[in-house]
Order: C-alpha cells, then sequence, then structure tokens
C-alpha cells in the first residue's frame, strides 16, 4: 500500500476522519483540457497501454482537482481482450465487442490464462505510487462479473439486456462457467494491481441495476462476492486493502450488495445519502453521490445539493464523497474543481455525529 494512513483508507474503513475525502469517479477525462490533449496524440486504449502515458493522465488529473485519491486510468473492458475477446470504440457509441459471445461453445473457448498480459495497469500503478508516495493513495478498479458478460453477450451497451438475461434465465450451467471465468481473470488482474501498491479496488458494476433483487441474489451475487473475498485475501497481506462495490440504479440491491462483505458500498444518486446508509443498517463505508449532471449547474445549487449529502453524512466515519457515477465529457471544470475545494475546506463543519448514536 502506498498510503495505508491516509484520511481516504482511513474512511474506506469506516474510521473516524478529521474531514470527508473526496475523489470522483472518471476524474481523468474528455472534460478537462489536459486530458484531450493527451488524447490527440493517443486513443483511449493506447493510454491504458502506455503505462507512462497512463500514470500521467492519472497524476495531473489528481492533482488539479486536488482531491484525496488518484484512480488508476484504465478502461473496464481491458480483461475481454486477454480473454479472446477483441473490441473498440465507436465515435459516439462507446465499446463494441467484435463477436459477442452467445453459445456454451463460445464460453468454453474463453481464455483465463492470460491476466499477467495485463501488467501494463498495475505498471502504471507502480509509477503513480512513486510519484505520489505516501502522500496521496491510489485506486484500482476491475468491472463486475455481470457487467462484464452483459458486455461480452449484449456486444456492447444495452437498454433491456435481452440477450445476457435470455442466457441467465435459460442456460444457467453456461452463464456460471461464464462468471466463474471472467472472477479467475478479474480476480488474478486485481490483485496484480493491489500488490502494485494500489490503496484499494473498486469494482464496478454498473449494468447491475437493470437486475431483480431475486435475480441479482441468483445469478450475480454470488460470483461478485467470490470476486470480493479473493481480493480480500490478498489484501489482508497487504495490510487490509479495503474493496469499493458499485452499482448504478441499485437501490433496491442495496441489502444483498453488502453481502458481498466490500467494506465499501458506492451509492447513485437515486437514492438520498442517509437512505442508502440506513439501508445498510448505517454500517460499513458508503461513497457517493451527487448527480454528475448537477456539475452543470450554477454554483449557488451545485454547493447548496453537496452540502445536503454532508449533512446527510452527518460526520459520520465511512463517508467518502463521490459522485453518483462518472463526470460528463462535457461538464465545466471549474465547477469539478469548486466542488472538491469545498468539500476539502468545509466538510468538517457538517460533522455532528457523536459516538453515541452508534
Amino acid at each position: 500500500m502506498s498510503a495505508p494512513n491516509s484520511l481516504f483508507v482511513r474512511a474506506a474503513k469506516a474510521q473516524p476522519t478529521e474531514r470527508t475525502p473526496i475523489w470522483l469517479m472518471r476524474q481523468a477525462g474528455r472534460y478537462m483540457a489536459e486530458y484531450r490533449a493527451v488524447r490527440k496524440q493517443y486513443s483511449l486504449i493506447e493510454i491504458c497501454k502506455k503505462p507512462e502515458v497512463a500514470a500521467q493522465v492519472t497524476i495531473e488529473a489528481a492533482e488539479i482537482l486536488k482531491v484525496d485519491a488518484a484512480i488508476i486510468f484504465a478502461d473496464l473492458l481491458l480483461p475481454l481482450e486477454v480473454m479472446g475477446l477483441p473490441f473498440h470504440f465507436s465515435a459516439g457509441e462507446g465499446p463494441k465487442i467484435e463477436k459477442p459471445i452467445r453459445t456454451p461453445e463460445d464460453i468454453t473457448r474463453l481464455r483465463t490464462d492470460r491476466a499477467a498480459d495485463l501488467g501494463y495497469v498495475s505498471e502504471a500503478i507502480k509509477l503513480v505510487v512513486k510519484h505520489f508516495g505516501d502522500k496521496l493513495p491510489v485506486i484500482g478498479f476491475c468491472g463486475a462479473p455481470f457487467t462484464l458478460a452483459s458486455y461480452m453477450i449484449e456486444g456492447g451497451g444495452s437498454r433491456n439486456y435481452i440477450h445476457a438475461k435470455k442466457m441467465m434465465y435459460s442456460q444457467p450451467a453456461a452463464w456460471n462457467e461464464l462468471m466463474q471465468k471472467l472472477v479467475a481473470v478479474t480476480a488474478e488482474y486485481s490483485a496484480e494491481q493491489v500488490r502494485a501498491g494500489a490503496d484499494t479496488i473498486q469494482i464496478f458494476d454498473s449494468w447491475v441495476g437493470c437486475l431483480s433483487v431475486e435475480d441479482y441474489r441468483r445469478y450475480a451475487l454470488p460470483h461478485v462476492t467470490d470476486l470480493v473475498k479473493r481480493l480480500q485475501q490478498i489484501g489482508q497481506k497487504k495490510t487490509g486493502v479495503p474493496i469499493i462495490y458499485f452499482g448504478t440504479d441499485s437501490s433496491t440491491l442495496l441489502p444483498a450488495m453488502q453481502e458481498t462483505g466490500a467494506e465499501v458500498i458506492g451509492l447513485d444518486w437515486r437514492i438520498p445519502l442517509d437512505t442508502g446508509w440506513q439501508t445498510l443498517g448505517n454500517k460499513g463505508a458508503v461513497q457517493g453521490n451527487l448527480d454528475p449532471v448537477l456539475l452543470f449547474a450554477d454554483w449557488k445549487e451545485l454547493k447548496s445539493r453537496a452540502e445536503d449529502i454532508l449533512r446527510q453524512a452527518a460526520g459520520r466515519p465511512g463517508h467518502i464523497f463521490n459522485l453518483g457515477h462518472g463526470i460528463l465529457p462535457e461538464t465545466p471544470v471549474e465547477n469539478v474543481k469548486s466542488l472538491c475545494a469545498f468539500t476539502r475546506d468545509h466538510s468538517a463543519e457538517f460533522k455532528t455525529f457523536v459516538k453515541s448514536e452508534r
């Protein structure tokens, strides 16, 4: 670990902190001129595969915003390539899987022995850790099995996830094999990020909100729990690396998501922060949960909404300020900087929590 005693890591372990730490999903992105300049030279995938460039982008964003953690620049779908499923990015359309998997035979062909080929991500983490030392923690990440499986089967984003759910319902053995293969690859990939110095791993379950509670428990929960447990075993050897588990549209799933054992549950903006935390029994840490589109509002409105979230958290140990999803490309950068500065400078003023409330 690079910064095991940092504000961010302590909050992730639900330990008391003097103020609320903040970092933002997609804090290195197209809204920032420095990142756009890099993108003129390299494609997104080229940045991911060049450790020096990925590290540069990661470091620049963290330093410009003065956030409390740097998340490594990578893409959720990188593991698909080493499993034998090439993808590319279409302009304005997001990722496209060249040959989506639709049959048990397609799943059988997927490889699980090439996770080491993703070593460029852990190399980038090493460079970021070297740069920041113990001054700033580094977040590694991976996609959750359900979300990656959905991409692989649908061939890209989806509105109804018909192909993925059809396999889930009608070919449960094939579904289980796919999920187990994804856990094997993402666990090894993420463990290498921890060994490289990542202070935490965030598991992104971007599409899990399409599931009912019953389907989540049956088809997704056992596999993401397996992934969390594997990473925690690695983490124990590295003085305890907390796991953040984040899903969108997941308000109905929160109690089940907590059963994974992840130390931090990410909340999206569709549920009030205090309600979400209460749904989790006020146990563990939570991360969130400002609507990313509020960063387009004027400062008075944005500040008011940030205050609401801090007021709901009330300084209870274990709150990490974040958005309810990633920063959008056209976001005014000054608003992002102002939000980070406000949280740094004023979050301590919202500490009303006392131990007797426990």
